[in-house]
């Protein structure tokens, strides 16, 4: 019964380790496509590229701020446009009253989308330091407790002892 569950956790363990691997693979694909663009590689050496390269949460940042600004930007851009139509039917008055109101309302909701975008990726970024402080513990665990030969027993990587103990499924 110990050696079936054993197996059994091999096989899903390799299964899952060998789609990890072809979707790091396509990851890398993609990556190396998107690296190798001649527009990419000219931004990657500007001065901005280089910034950005340097500080990513404020890269991060930038680009939740752009993501999230496009939909009041458009709602903006469509009042001015039909605002310039009406306007081209003679209300001038009435086109610099709305620009001016939306303009303003435009610079309150980019204002609060700046907070909001350095918000979303301060929990972003504490996320992903989170989860890959998990999975590394795991994995080093992993490791150990199959250095080790057991299944049961759960280590701090620090914690490994200098002989391996003895291999307590021999005993059967």
């Amino acid at each position: 019964m110990y050696r079936q569950e054993k197996l059994r956790m091999t096989n899903s363990e390799g299964f899952y380790r060998e789609k990890m691997q072809d979707l790091q693979k396509q990851l890398n694909s993609v990556m190396q496509t998107i690296n190798n663009n001649s527009k990419v590689v000219a931004f990657m050496n500007s001065p901005v590229g280089q910034y950005l390269d340097e500080h990513p949460y404020v890269s991060l940042s930038l680009l939740i701020f752009v993501v999230l600004s496009m939909l009041p930007v458009g709602i903006f851009l469509s009042v001015v446009a039909g605002t310039a139509v009406a306007a081209c039917l003679g209300v001038l008055a009435l086109e610099g009253i709305v620009i001016a109101v939306g303009g303003l309302a435009l610079l309150c909701v980019l204002g609060g989308l700046i907070i909001l975008s350095f918000g979303v990726s301060g929990i972003v970024s504490i996320c992903y330091v989170a989860i890959s402080s998990i999975l590394n513990y795991m994995h080093a665990a992993r490791l150990s407790q199959k250095n080790l030969g057991q299944s049961t027993i759960f280590l701090e990587p620090s914690d490994t002892p200098s002989k391996p103990l003895q291999n307590l499924s021999d005993e059967d």
